[in-house]
């Protein structure tokens, strides 16, 4: 059994989705489970709606009409989502009265675009000779805590594979990315572009043989190609360097996803849709590449550099475990952190908690919090034997004057973080590129 889940741009367009189906036709032999993404641009498109809503100027009809066109260019039924289209206007109705959008009710409206493609994408196998039955990935067990917009999944007992056995009884399985639900049957999100951390969970309760994420480029790149000419596929790599890509600003994969595969050994493998002959990324258990230190250069904007200078703190046995406490209490991802004797820097990349956890933190010392700053990663498993990288990233960012102002490097030595001004980032990420890859 493989696990083949389609990101947005690969069923966009009535032509991706017959593009899909032939793929899924190619594999039959190896028992597929396929999970969809909402259609390119509709999770944006709902996100708008549930902005809006509450000020009274919603406009339900483009995300209407997208949806109906796709019925009609691929000749199916036109009320095929007319159940799920009617409980989406009665929810932004409902938001429009009560001039409100709960992080709830914001996840259930984001649901929307996921449940509409997995009813398409199944509608179109079935009508072209494939039987294919959609299931909500809630409705199959997949279960979370109640962290709206962000949900945690909870361990699974084995009913998701009770759930897509009988599922596979009607039909092959077309699963919705991105959805959950808690306890109390709320739905609930991962987190944006978490299609892939779904796939990867299922993948996990099924213990199937490979994950395919089949996306719009050619695997996993050596820098993200919008921002650094010459960037090339990076054909293997390790599960260890898949996780730092992915959460120091890789695009292509969900940072969570390598965890569930990682559990089970299970391969990853990062294909395009629209160039399936391409050989693309696969992402190994353990894989080392002798004479290749570094197999990426990451970035992610949008840092917030969290100081905190306490005199008190120095042998001060228990200081750092209240400050972590602090950004647990207020749900506060600490990234990097660098001390000193009487000062503590950290970065997060979310400021939405940030004024609580500064306010939090005032009680042990001086705060201060500084934005406009990005984070750039170098990653590589080869980082560990290869003497010198440091100083090697160290003096290329001089060269090009480019400000440090925090720097870490994990006790594995997969990767060499730093964090820079945001205005640097292009030439910073350049320079780091053409260092290490020409």
């Amino acid at each position: 059994m493989i696990i083949m889940k389609f990101g947005g741009t690969s069923v966009g367009t009535p032509q991706s989705i017959a593009n899909v189906l032939q793929l899924v036709q190619q594999r039959r032999a190896e028992d597929p489970v396929v999970v969809v993404s909402a259609f390119s641009g509709v999770t944006n498109a709902l996100v708008e709606l549930g902005n809006s809503a509450p000020r009274g100027a919603a406009d339900l009809g483009p995300i209407t009409l997208r949806h109906r066109q796709m019925l009609a260019d691929l000749r199916l039924p036109g009320d095929l989502l007319d159940p799920l289209l009617g409980e989406l206007a009665d929810l932004t109705r409902g938001m429009q009265l009560v001039k409100e959008a709960s992080p709830r009710a914001m996840d259930l409206l984001l649901s929307y675009g996921e449940r509409c493609s997995a009813r398409v994408v199944a509608a179109y196998f079935t009508a072209q000779g494939m039987p294919a039955v959609a299931v909500d990935a809630f409705a199959a067990g997949l279960r979370s805590d109640s962290n709206f917009g962000r949900a945690r999944p909870v361990p699974d007992d084995g009913r998701i594979a009770r759930a897509i056995d009988e599922a596979r009884q009607t039909g092959l399985p077309v699963i919705t990315g991105f959805l959950a639900a808690d306890k109390h049957g709320n739905i609930t999100t991962l987190g944006r572009n978490g299609s892939d951390y779904s796939a990867a969970l299922f993948g996990n309760a099924l213990d199937v043989r490979e994950i395919q994420i089949w996306t719009d480029v050619d695997g996993v790149m050596t820098a993200d190609p919008r921002l650094v000419e010459g960037t090339r596929p990076i054909p293997t790599m390790s599960f260890g360097e898949a996780s730092e890509l992915a959460y120091y600003g890789g695009k292509v994969l969900h940072p969570a996803t390598i965890l569930p595969a990682m559990q089970k050994n299970i391969p990853v493998r990062v294909l395009n849709t629209h160039r399936p002959d391409s050989p693309g990324t696969v992402i190994l258990p353990r894989y080392s590449e002798p004479g290749v230190p570094v197999r990426a250069v990451v970035h992610k904007p949008g840092i917030h550099l969290i100081t905190l200078v306490s005199p008190p703190m120095l042998q001060q046995h228990g200081f750092l475990a209240r400050v972590f406490a602090a950004a647990a209490e207020h749900e506060v991802d600490v990234d990097l952190v660098a001390t000193s004797e009487v000062s503590i820097t950290m970065t997060a990349d979310r400021a939405d908690h940030l004024q609580g956890f500064r306010d939090a933190l005032g009680g042990l010392g001086e705060v201060s919090v500084e934005s406009g700053h990005a984070m750039v990663c170098v990653v590589g498993q080869g980082i560990a034997a290869e003497p010198g990288v440091a100083a090697q990233v160290l003096g290329t960012l001089a060269e090009h004057r480019v400000r440090v102002r925090v720097i870490s490097q994990g006790a594995i030595k997969v990767n060499i973080a730093l964090v820079i001004d945001q205005a640097d980032l292009a030439r910073a990420v350049n320079a780091l590129h053409r260092r290490f890859f020409g």
